[in-house]
């Protein structure tokens, strides 16, 4: 079975920078690590390769720096890591992010399912994983929090859903996204580093995808992002004494204040 595992390097913090020329995300001199939503897809596809054979490779778009979390993925156990870096590649927003992907998941030939962490929390959109499905033409489902049989044709999986699970059966080739109660994910070994560190990591850029430059990066993102920033947060309190009476009377009172406030302000 051959797996193909997109994983994307965030900022361990929510208080990021934007470039003021490019309005993206400044990734250099940020301490950066591996999506949390993806090493449960990692961990998925590890399973899967243990159970039925093939290979797992780890694909990600990002700075040069991003091979740092490929070798951690080469730790765990994937076979091969792949990193997209270009300048021409940044400042992509989900779409054009999709449509660089998938030209390189064409470029390594024959796969047979590819997973994806639900979101990534650096933007929490959950539209890269179904967008690249879209771009390759192939079957998928979102949140899938257990995969429960699989043949050559195909897979049964549990789909949260808001009422409970949905059991689905997927054709292959598919994508799925996962959830974090899909798995465990395990840590690197020291012997898995000491082979990661020993192994090469397959850089491409612009040049070796076949893709159409005016639809990657900044120039072909439909969506920028225009501002990043934490909401601040007002908290006021009230001590209230007395009575049950008297109590509601003051937290009716203060509540028609508030309320008057907001009417006039």
């Amino acid at each position: 079975m051959e797996i193909v595992v997109c994983v994307k390097q965030v900022p361990t913090t929510t208080r990021v920078q934007l470039d003021p020329r490019t309005r993206t995300i400044i990734r250099e001199g940020v301490e950066l690590m591996l999506n949390p939503f993806d090493a449960y897809a990692l961990e998925e596809a590890l399973r899967l390769r243990e159970a039925h054979g093939g290979t797992v490779s780890v694909l990600t778009m990002g700075i040069p720096s991003a091979a740092v979390m490929l070798r951690e993925a080469l730790a765990m156990g994937a076979d091969q890591a792949i990193l997209l870096t270009d300048r021409r590649f940044a400042g992509a927003d989900t779409l054009a992010t999709a449509t660089t992907l998938a030209t390189a998941i064409r470029k390594l030939g024959t796969v047979d399912l590819i997973l994806c962490g639900r979101q990534a929390i650096d933007g929490d959109t959950a539209q890269v994983g179904p967008e690249l499905a879209e771009k390759l033409g192939i079957p998928h489902t979102t949140a899938i929090s257990k995969i429960e049989q699989v043949s050559a044709e195909s897979l049964i999986c549990q789909k949260m859903v808001d009422e409970g699970y949905a059991r689905l059966r997927v054709q292959l080739p598919a994508l799925l996204t996962v959830v974090k109660e899909i798995n465990t994910p395990r840590f690197p070994t020291l012997a898995g580093f000491r082979r990661a560190q020993k192994s090469d990591i397959l850089i491409w850029k612009v040049e070796d995808l076949d893709v159409d430059p005016g639809r990657i990066g900044l120039e072909g993102s439909p969506t920028q992002v225009i501002s990043t920033f934490v909401p601040e947060q007002h908290k006021t309190s009230i001590v209230v004494e007395g009575t049950l009476s008297e109590i509601a009377s003051q937290i009716l009172a203060s509540l028609q204040q508030q309320a008057g406030r907001e009417q006039h302000g």
